[in-house]
């Protein structure tokens, strides 16, 4: 018997080879709709949660700037300007966070449904790239919340502190050579407030002004701000506005080395021309960072900056890698 020395090819699993799992139309929307009630389980569950914890996530949101204004003996205090202020951020709140929290299952669900139709070559790519985003995205936030967004508020509060009343330094003012009220400074709060006997303190462990009016048993809070022309009340649905753009601006700014790799990666620049064209790149970027960083340039831009350098950098790194596609081949692929 003669053997047979002819190669043999490599059978193709069924499970992994879109090709030999067609689907009909009316299956493709019963498995998108199945999905999407699963994505949409998990987001309700855990939006639940998060309206249950609404008021200590608005306290974390507005820790540093509470921290800030504390930092400069100025009350650290929110307002609010109209009635359901308060409950409209609680619920903005609670529902970005919960959109942020479910967004890993929503994302494996769509994964679910676009995966029969994907090689395995793509969805080797996929399993790179979703765990990366999802990275720098947190990365992105980690740094606007404790970095960026606490320099941001710095900035704007020493500015606007630093504006002189008028006729503050006038000759005229004549300093008069009398002792002031004083007012007890502790590091707390009465153990004991008697009715009919009203009372101010300072609260050294909260940095706030307080008085006990001797009616009922609730103490109030007393604002105050600096001595200068300006007195800044921060109104919170302004604050919390600031602070999901800037989240948002940031979270999306760091995912430039994903883009970089697929673009290159994909033919459509090539990688030479972006290196050749880094002091283009570089420039924009700091256009881009002076305008979406609201401060001074020396230090909240630059901390938008040297990141986004990084990034690119990183970026260009992660291209040469592996394998780039022709402009050719992107053309013949986009048509």
């Amino acid at each position: 018997m003669v053997a047979d020395n002819t190669i043999q090819p490599e059978p193709i699993d069924d499970a992994s080879n879109p090709d030999a799992n067609r689907m009909s139309l009316g299956e493709h929307l019963d498995e998108l709709r199945r999905r999407m009630i699963y994505g949409l389980i998990g987001f309700f569950l855990v939006l639940v949660v998060c309206l249950i914890f609404g008021k200590e996530m608005m306290s974390i949101f507005s820790a540093p700037l509470i921290n800030t204004l504390e930092s400069h003996d100025l009350s650290p205090q929110l307002f609010v300007t109209d009635l359901p202020d308060s409950f409209m951020v609680f619920l903005k709140i609670s529902l970005i966070c919960a959109t942020a929290v479910s967004s890993p299952w929503i994302l494996y669900q769509l994964w679910k449904f676009i995966a029969a139709g994907l090689y395995p070559h793509e969805r080797r790519w996929v399993h790179i790239i979703a765990p990366s985003s999802i990275g720098l995205l947190l990365a992105g936030m980690a740094m606007v919340y404790w970095l960026v967004l606490p320099w941001t508020i710095v900035f704007f509060i020493d500015f606007g502190a630093g504006i002189p009343l008028p006729g503050m330094n006038s000759p005229a003012q004549v300093t008069i050579d009398q002792p002031g009220t004083a007012i007890a400074a502790i590091k707390g709060d009465p153990a004991t407030l008697h009715p009919g006997q009203p009372m101010v303190w300072f609260n050294l462990m909260e940095n706030r002004l307080k008085v006990f009016t001797g009616n009922g048993s609730d103490v109030r809070v007393i604002p105050f701000g600096p001595s200068n022309l300006l007195a800044m009340q921060f109104t919170l649905p302004n604050y919390i506005s600031l602070v999901m753009g800037m989240l948002l601006t940031f979270g999306l700014c760091f995912q430039m080395p994903l883009v970089v790799m697929a673009i290159v990666r994909l033919g459509f620049v090539k990688l030479d021309a972006l290196k050749r064209g880094r002091k283009y790149v570089y420039f924009i970027m700091s256009i881009v960072a002076a305008v979406i960083t609201p401060g001074d340039v020396i230090t909240v831009t630059i901390a938008l900056m040297i990141p986004l350098i990084l990034l690119y950098e990183f970026g260009l790194w992660l291209a040469m890698l592996g394998p780039q596609r022709s402009s050719v081949e992107a053309e013949k692929t986009a048509d």
